[in-house]
């Protein structure tokens, strides 16, 4: 059963008390925007790997190291993040992280060495741990028109900065890969002001989180096996995002236009698709599907030619924003945790496999041939896809526990988590 079957869920975020979606107070406004470059971050390099490895003379697994630490970090981060933001508060951590952005994403551009490069992406995947955690719990709690409008108005900034960040790595980054990072820097430093103009501080959680607690949440069986499905997910997900421009050895502005036909499929798929069909066939039975499709994605653009490898990777969007926006509602409600401490320990887990499909990818093609990186993949995404059947009686949602989707204040949404 999905979380809108559960009492509440006909709220309409358009019509909410009378109150249109597009009526929002400043404070949400400029923290929405400053979530659209946050996730425009994480895709931005994704047109520029070929031309960041030739202008630092580094190889393709070197490249990669770039998605590897900037997740490595985000994985790590989210047992602190709840810490932080529940002792100096959601404006004062949104307010760190993009200063975080701003200076590590800056020094990014200015990179004299393939190594100079990936530790400044790691300080900005702190940054960018730091602020998306915390942002979607500020639009929240700041919005007009109740959590429907809040969600919706997040998870459209979401997926308009996975769809943009490669289309703004390609413009800046046909002119020269470094100006990219520059942009962006520029982009968040105003995003900072905004926020620091517009946004008022906002009450602290009741609780004080613990580092341990996300850890502690994991003894739970089902939202184990959803955070262990959920890595092997992300291994397929990461192999896709961070190897394929490498395969596709395009210039910018067309590696940049894939990646932006991904993205809106991923965003469409993500927020308009996934709850039509979950209300016809159920959670599971999409996620296992989804999953399986993935894999067979993944071994038609391996193994197909170069138009062939451009279109699946298009289509790999619409399975991966399937599959996040199910895994979401499966870490925050299988379990009796509290929403933000189950969303940690289940992030914590998955963006491991993040960080390491970047480095193990390239690698892989270095040891054998170009196909079977995504061999590899599609076996992963059919592990995650085995892991779900075997534990369907653990991963059950149950009704009593859940809260519509469109209702969660985690701060963590579909793709952020």
């Amino acid at each position: 059963m999905r979380a809108s079957d559960s009492g509440g869920a006909g709220e309409d975020p358009f019509d909410e008390g009378g109150t249109s979606i597009l009526r929002q107070p400043m404070a949400v406004w400029a923290t929405a925007g400053a979530s659209v470059v946050a996730f425009m971050g994480i895709g931005l390099v994704d047109p520029i790997l070929p031309s960041i490895a030739k202008g630092l003379h580094a190889s393709n697994s070197q490249v990669s190291l770039l998605f590897t630490s900037y997740f490595l970090i985000t994985a790590v981060a989210m047992l602190v993040t709840g810490f932080v933001s529940s002792r100096i508060g959601g404006r004062k951590t949104l307010l760190a992280g993009l200063a975080l952005v701003v200076v590590f994403a800056a020094l990014s551009g200015t990179s004299s060495s393939v190594g100079e490069l990936v530790g400044f992406r790691a300080g900005w995947g702190l940054g960018n741990a730091l602020f998306v955690s915390t942002s979607l719990a500020v639009i929240v709690g700041a919005a007009a028109g109740g959590s429907a409008a809040a969600i919706l108005l997040y998870e459209s900034a979401l997926g308009l900065g996975m769809a943009c960040g490669p289309l703004l790595g390609a413009v800046l980054g046909d002119m020269k890969w470094r100006y990219p990072f520059f942009g962006t820097a520029v982009l968040m430093a105003i995003g900072f002001i905004a926020i620091t103009a517009f946004l008022k501080e906002q009450p602290r959680p009741a609780r004080k989180t613990s580092v341990l607690d996300p850890i502690k949440a994991l003894g739970h069986g089902g939202l184990a096996s959803a955070a262990v499905s959920a890595f092997f997910y992300n291994y397929a997900f990461f192999t896709v995002l961070a190897f394929t421009p490498f395969v596709l050895d395009m210039s910018p502005d067309k590696s940049g236009g894939v990646f932006f036909a991904w993205g809106v499929l991923l965003a469409v798929f993500s927020v308009l698709v996934a709850p039509r069909v979950q209300e016809r066939f159920g959670s599971l039975k999409v996620l296992g599907g989804s999953l399986v499709l993935l894999a067979a994605d993944l071994l038609v653009l391996g193994y197909g030619n170069h138009t062939t490898a451009v279109v699946c990777t298009i289509l790999s969007g619409a399975f991966i924003g399937l599959n996040n926006t199910v895994f979401t509602e499966l870490a925050l409600g299988v379990s009796d945790a509290p929403r933000p401490v189950a969303s940690a320990g289940y992030n914590f887990v998955r963006w491991f496999a993040a960080a390491a499909a970047p480095f193990l990818a390239p690698k892989i093609e270095e040891w054998t041939d170009a196909h079977i990186p995504f061999v590899v993949a599609a076996l992963a995404a059919l592990v995650g896809a085995g892991i779900v059947a075997v534990r369907r009686r653990a991963l059950t949602l149950r009704a009593h526990e859940l809260e519509p989707r469109h209702a969660t204040e985690d701060g963590v949404s579909a793709f952020a988590n």
